[in-house]
């Protein structure tokens, strides 16, 4: 029987946050949520958990709520109760040294200054999880906290819901075939037009 795997989306709560580039991870989880059997999301492990099915395995989503610097005590939670091998797990968020759209899979590995994979660094004691970046590119003169939270611009949208397109293939590969197989179709040179 395969494993049960869990998809953790960061983010941060709330409707001031919906649609900005921070909320990246929550976008993906949510479209994940909607696809071919629609499911809710309920309150637990200090987040929004939701479990579909892909392939015939189940997996969980996740939306911790905890805000995004916070967000590795709710996936900590989850992965504890569930007893999930880190292997199993897939952290999606955005990232602000790839261009708008471009998807960046990892086995492990630093944080890079993304605060949320900061934060589930600390609380599961290692980097080494999958973890699936969105690119929402530089924030040039803006300073970079102000950045984050600013939603795309209308030029950017559809980079962004291609990728988001190509990001729900790239879940279902790894949860199917496992990180490498994501990585070996989904780390091309380029995977989604930029403005």
């Amino acid at each position: 029987m395969p494993a049960l795997k869990l998809i953790v989306g960061l983010g941060n709560p709330g409707l001031k946050y919906q649609g900005t580039r921070h909320n990246i991870g929550f976008e993906l989880v949510d479209r994940l949520a909607q696809g071919a059997r629609p499911t809710r999301f309920a309150s637990k492990f200090d987040g929004q958990l939701a479990e579909i099915e892909i392939d015939y395995r189940r997996v969980l989503l996740l939306k911790p709520q905890t805000f995004m610097n916070l967000s590795g005590r709710s996936a900590a939670q989850a992965i504890r109760f569930h007893k999930i091998d880190l292997a199993d797990v897939l952290v999606v968020c955005d990232d602000l040294s790839l261009p708008v759209g471009k998807l960046r899979l990892r086995p492990g590995g630093s944080d890079g200054g993304q605060k949320g994979l900061r934060d589930l660094t600390a609380h599961l004691g290692t980097d080494q999880f999958p973890r699936l970046r969105i690119g929402i590119g530089e924030n040039g003169e803006i300073d970079s906290a102000d950045y984050v939270l600013s939603r795309f611009r209308a030029t950017e949208r559809a980079a962004i819901d291609d990728a988001l397109i190509l990001a729900t293939q790239a879940a279902a590969v790894w949860v199917v075939q496992g990180i490498d197989a994501a990585m070996n179709r989904f780390n091309g040179p380029t995977t989604a037009k930029t403005p």
